[in-house]
């Protein structure tokens, strides 16, 4: 991983706006455009959580893309389930990239002074309902992949030697930002192993995610760190699809 700086002067507050799930496509050009016009008048940095194509191809990405010139704040973003649909997720993020999207996957980014870091994340449920590697080797995997992305979360949380530090995510790392969605969905929607990762560090802020269309907005981890379901479907205090919070 590396660590992507911009613009290290510290402020006394960065204001963050962040969405996730816009599912972006070529029929739908422009749908985005005056909501990413808004943000650059009300935020110094925008997070996209995931779910940033519908079918994960490059024409979706384009589309995007053509949305985001009319945002002149910093954007970070991770993928989302979705972005990895046809195979494509890496010409998704070129895409995205020369458009001037700073993805985490696989680095961190500083931006007056706030330190930023994420991971797609997977799903294994939450709390004492959360899968263990136990039995077909098709189980072992599911569970050992949230393992793995909390590891690189944690690893890249760690990199980062801010006072200040948000954490981005596509999946929900507790159970309450996912409430209201089908009981049986809700292994697939996330895992407290993210969580578990975040409590370990006493600078992290705030954490955004996406994913659970029908979820709730605001939870907190179990020790009080507050996490923010950003879908875009997902009622905001203000209206607006995005959350807009202060670090």
């Amino acid at each position: 991983m590396n660590d992507l700086q911009l613009d290290e002067a510290p402020e006394a507050k960065l204001r963050v706006a962040a969405i996730g799930d816009v599912h972006a496509a070529p029929s739908q050009r422009g749908q985005w455009r005056d909501m990413f016009a808004e943000i650059s008048t009300r935020a110094d940095v925008l997070c996209l959580c995931g779910d940033l194509t519908n079918i994960g191809i490059a024409a979706e990405a384009e589309a995007l893309a053509d949305d985001l010139r009319a945002c002149s704040v910093p954007v970070l973003a991770v993928l989302g389930n979705h972005d990895h649909q046809s195979g494509q997720p890496a010409e998704v993020e070129q895409v995205l990239r020369e458009a001037g999207v700073k993805f985490l996957e696989n680095e961190v980014c500083t931006i007056k002074g706030v330190g930023f870091a994420g991971v797609k994340g997977f799903g294994g449920g939450f709390d004492d309902k959360m899968l263990d590697a136990f039995g077909e080797a098709a189980t072992k995997a599911f569970a050992q992949e949230a393992v793995d992305e909390a590891l690189r979360l944690e690893h890249a949380i760690k990199m980062l030697d801010t006072p200040d530090i948000v954490v981005m995510l596509h999946y929900a790392p507790i159970a309450a930002t996912v409430a209201g969605e089908p009981e049986a969905i809700l292994p697939f929607l996330g895992s407290s192993r993210f969580a578990e990762a975040i409590d370990r560090f006493d600078n992290v802020r705030a954490v955004f995610h996406g994913h659970a269309h029908r979820g709730a907005y605001a939870g907190q981890t179990r020790r009080g760190i507050p996490v923010y379901n950003v879908a875009a479907p997902v009622e905001k205090p203000d209206g607006r699809p995005y959350a807009l919070i202060e670090v």
